[in-house]
């Protein structure tokens, strides 16, 4: 399907609190949102990032679908995507948004940062 990118194995995404300014003006809406970034290791970024593109010309949703630690299927709208090359491969960085209730559940990731209450 055209409308998702889907982890099929491994651990769930970690999720990373979002500072820059460029990434903070995605979350620009009259509901009150939290982005995150998370960075998977893949085979095929370039397409997958052409998945994204193709979405937004088409001013659709594209969404990360993903098993929680706890097995349950979650999705997460991908708001910008790029993909790197690496020595150890390919790695997408996906810009996601949560809803401000669902971002204290998943945020555990946040809270156990040591830079994140300073």
């Amino acid at each position: 399907m055209d409308d998702r990118i889907t982890i099929i194995e491994g651990p769930p995404p970690v999720f990373e609190e979002v500072d820059d300014g460029w990434a903070l003006g995605l979350n620009e809406s009259p509901n009150l949102y939290h982005m995150a970034l998370t960075r998977l290791r893949t085979f095929n970024g370039t397409a997958l990032v052409e998945r994204c593109h193709r979405m937004w010309r088409r001013q659709q949703p594209i969404y990360l679908h993903f098993r929680n630690p706890l097995g349950l299927e979650e999705r997460v709208p991908i708001l910008a995507a790029r993909s790197v090359e690496t020595p150890e491969g390919q790695v997408l960085f996906l810009w996601v948004r949560h809803k401000h209730e669902e971002a204290e559940e998943i945020g555990s990731d946040f809270e156990d940062r040591d830079d994140y209450n300073n």
